[in-house]
C-alpha cells in the first residue's frame, strides 16, 4: 500500500450466527444450530442497532474525515452492516468476494468441543501446524485468506489513489490486515488474536504518513459505547476457536 491516504475496516454487527455459536460453545454442544449457509447468516437486532451507530459516528465526523469509497464482503451480516452503517454517506460502495469470511470446509458448524469430538485428527494436525498454516479439509487456512487480502489490497490501492478508503468484512480479515499494514511476524499476530477479540462493528484504521502507513484506531467500540441504542459485544466467530 502506497496510495491511499487512509484505510479503515470494520468487522460485521453480531450476526445470529455469533450468538449461536457462543450459545453452543457455552452450553459443551458439538454442533451450532445455524439454519443458513455462512454466506447468508444476517444480522442479529443488536447488530442491526450497532451498524446505525457506526453511522451516526461517521455523521459527527468532518467531511474530510469520512470515507471516500467502501469494499464489502458480499457475506449478508456485512453487506447488511454497510448498507446501516454507510447510510448516510454517498460514496461508491462495491462488492469484492476477496473480503469473505474464512472457509472452514468440513468444520464448518462443529464447535470446538464438536471437532474434537468429530476430527480428532483434525485437532491434532491443528495444533501441530499452528493456527496460521493449518487448512482443514475443503476450506482455507489464515494464510489462504491472506494471499486473497493482499491481492485485494493491490487492486485498492490502484484504484482508489488519494482516497480514503473503507472495508467491511470479518474478524480474521481485521486481524490479518493489521499483519499487511503493521509488517508483523506470525508470532506476533498469533499472540494478539489470542489476547483480544475483535469486536462486532469496531473500527480499526491507519493513516498515510509520508509512504508509511501509521495505526490509528484499533478495536474502537466508543461509537457504540456512547449510543442509547447500541452496545459492544465480542461474540466470537466459529473462526476464532478453530
Amino acid at each position: 500500500m502506497r496510495n491511499v491516504t487512509w484505510l479503515g475496516i470494520i468487522r460485521h454487527g453480531e450476526s445470529t450466527g455469533n450468538v449461536a455459536a457462543s450459545s453452543a460453545e457455552a452450553s459443551g454442544t458439538e454442533l451450532i444450530d445455524i439454519a443458513e449457509r455462512d454466506a447468508d447468516v444476517p444480522l442479529s437486532d443488536v447488530g442491526r442497532q450497532q451498524a446505525s451507530a457506526v453511522a451516526r459516528w461517521f455523521d459527527g465526523l468532518p467531511v474530510d474525515g469520512r470515507p471516500e469509497a467502501a469494499v464489502v464482503s458480499p457475506y449478508l451480516r456485512a453487506q447488511q452492516t454497510a448498507d446501516l452503517a454507510l447510510a448516510g454517506l454517498d460514496i461508491p460502495t462495491v462488492r469484492d468476494e476477496r473480503l469473505r469470511d474464512r472457509d472452514l470446509g468440513i468444520l464448518d458448524l462443529h464447535t470446538v468441543r464438536g471437532i474434537r469430538a468429530e476430527f480428532p485428527a483434525e485437532a491434532a494436525r491443528r495444533k501441530r501446524l499452528g493456527k496460521f498454516y493449518y487448512r482443514p479439509p475443503g476450506g482455507e487456512s489464515w494464510a489462504d485468506v491472506l494471499l486473497r487480502l493482499r491481492s485485494l489490497l493491490r487492486d485498492v490501492d490502484e484504484d482508489h489513489s488519494g482516497q480514503r478508503v473503507l472495508l467491511v468484512g470479518h474478524d480474521a480479515l481485521v486481524s490479518l490486515l493489521r499483519y499487511v499494514m503493521e509488517e508483523m511476524d506470525e508470532p506476533t499476530l498469533m499472540a494478539s488474536v489470542k489476547e483480544i477479540t475483535i469486536a462486532n462493528c469496531s473500527i480499526t484504521s491507519w493513516r498515510q504518513d509520508g509512504r508509511t502507513y501509521e495505526p490509528e484506531l484499533f478495536n474502537y467500540v466508543e461509537h457504540l459505547r456512547r449510543d442509547d441504542d447500541a452496545r459492544p459485544t465480542t461474540e466470537r466467530s466459529v473462526d476464532a476457536d478453530v
